[in-house]
């Protein structure tokens, strides 16, 4: 008896020796977007702007709009609202939507922007970690007009996982800052 138990541990002694085992290395999600083309939005608003051939715009209400991206379940809010002696009123609040989202935000980068030419001023906010929103903006002529914008994706927010999503759409969002005009 003891013999066969002897031979068959040795026997599988000798057929485990081989190749060691090496795990695997993770998997990483490969994102890939097409080079973006644009088109003008215009309409009867006060204001038009280049979107991404991509989009899906779908009217809120006058001169209010959503941005569908359809493939990365994304979409860019944008609220119209009429300047009238109360400019202060809506940087106020434009500023407190964004950092609404501090207490799940890693960081809030802000970017001003500025066009003397076409009398458009902003502000780009990058919403860093795991915030509701990645991305938020506001572009004002500061006497009559102005926009206010948000980046919401139909997921749990994860930030790394949607950073190449959140990135091609944030170049959109900086492409509408700079191509928006006044009538």
């Amino acid at each position: 008896m003891k013999h066969i138990v002897f031979t068959v541990i040795l026997s599988l002694l000798f057929a485990s020796c081989g190749e060691d085992t090496v795990p695997k290395p993770k998997g990483q999600l490969r994102l890939e977007y097409l080079e973006p083309t644009y088109g003008l939005l215009k309409g009867s608003c006060s204001y038009s702007f280049d979107i991404n051939d991509v989009v899906k715009v779908k009217s809120k209400d006058v001169c209010s709009f959503e941005l569908h991206y359809p493939k990365m379940k994304a979409t860019i809010y944008l609220t119209y609202k009429p300047v009238d002696n109360n400019i202060e009123d809506l940087l106020r609040d434009a500023q407190k939507l964004t950092y609404d989202h501090v207490i799940k935000a890693d960081d809030i980068l802000e970017q001003p922007f500025v066009n003397k030419d076409k009398k458009v001023y902003g502000m780009f906010y990058e919403v860093g970690g795991n915030a509701a929103t990645n991305a938020q903006f506001y572009v004002t002529d500061s006497t009559k007009n102005f926009v206010v914008g948000s980046l919401y994706f139909y997921a749990k927010p994860n930030y790394d996982s949607i950073l190449p999503a959140a990135s091609y759409v944030k170049n959109d969002i900086r492409k509408i800052m700079e191509t928006i005009e006044w009538k």
